[in-house]
């Protein structure tokens, strides 16, 4: 049975989706303020291929959630509930991307190059290096616990990824570098067939992206193409926010405002 947290009184017409693939519980501040509003799931996504986990967030949504239900699905867990909207359309009343990744190709080079100038000089070649010992053999083969190394890449990356934050980002939760590897390597490949911006020809439910200036992930590669693919689709533009706008010193308030209003 696949995990999932339960966050306030019942029924549960929403779920927040994590990202990574492989940081669970990274949603849980998303989804305790927003459970004074309405019952909220959060699903924990194990499962190693892509479609895999599409086929495990149907199952928790098709058990737990009170149907059709509201996903608000955060970077990765953006792409994968687009893809549960497409795929399961009479599961989805609406879809909330927050931090989408681009769905085109062109608009994703620039995101590490970016990610990496934000650094300071020691945290960048910590980075490289980081990448560097995730391509070695794991702990089964006496190198490194990959976990730990993708859980600190992780807390690097949230540095250039934030634009103003009023805490430091809380990476405790068990990053699972089998689950990263084994989806995102595949889901890269949908985008660069343009498979996965092509399901949008199958999602029936409104859709609202909200991104943030600052995030590296470049808001036009999310707008452009959704708004010529989607015929029910908004955007927002958060000013002075990063990838994860909840720890946004000068964006959460909005953000939690616009959630509430669409839940």
């Amino acid at each position: 049975m696949s995990p999932v947290r339960k966050w306030g009184a019942g029924p549960y017409p929403v779920a927040v989706i994590h990202g990574g693939p492989g940081a669970p519980g990274e949603m849980a501040p998303v989804a305790r303020e927003l459970s004074t509003v309405r019952g909220i799931l959060e699903p924990i996504q194990t499962e190693t291929t892509l479609d895999g986990q599409v086929r495990e967030l149907r199952s928790v949504l098709e058990r737990d959630a009170r149907l059709p239900v509201t996903l608000v699905g955060f970077s990765w867990g953006a792409f994968l509930s687009w893809m549960v909207a497409a795929r399961y359309p009479t599961l989805v009343a609406k879809l909330i991307l927050v931090g989408c990744p681009p769905f085109e190709d062109r608009y994703a080079a620039a995101i590490t190059t970016t990610r990496l100038d934000r650094l300071a000089p020691e945290n960048r070649r910590e980075v490289e290096a980081l990448q560097e010992q995730m391509e070695s053999p794991g702990p089964g083969s006496g190198g490194p616990d990959k976990n730990a190394l993708l859980a600190r890449m992780g807390n690097l990356l949230a540095r250039a990824d934030s634009c103003d934050p009023m805490t430091v980002e809380d990476k405790s939760f068990c990053c699972q570098y089998d689950v990263f590897r084994g989806v995102w390597d595949e889901a890269c490949e949908l985008r660069r067939k343009k498979t996965l911006l092509h399901m949008a020809r199958e999602i029936t439910c409104p859709v609202l992206a909200i991104h943030g200036d600052y995030d590296p992930h470049p808001a036009e590669g999310v707008e452009v193409p959704l708004e010529k693919e989607l015929k029910n689709f908004r955007f927002v533009l958060l000013p002075k926010c990063g990838h994860r706008p909840w720890v946004e010193r000068n964006a959460a308030e909005e953000f939690y405002r616009i959630l509430a209003g669409e839940i």
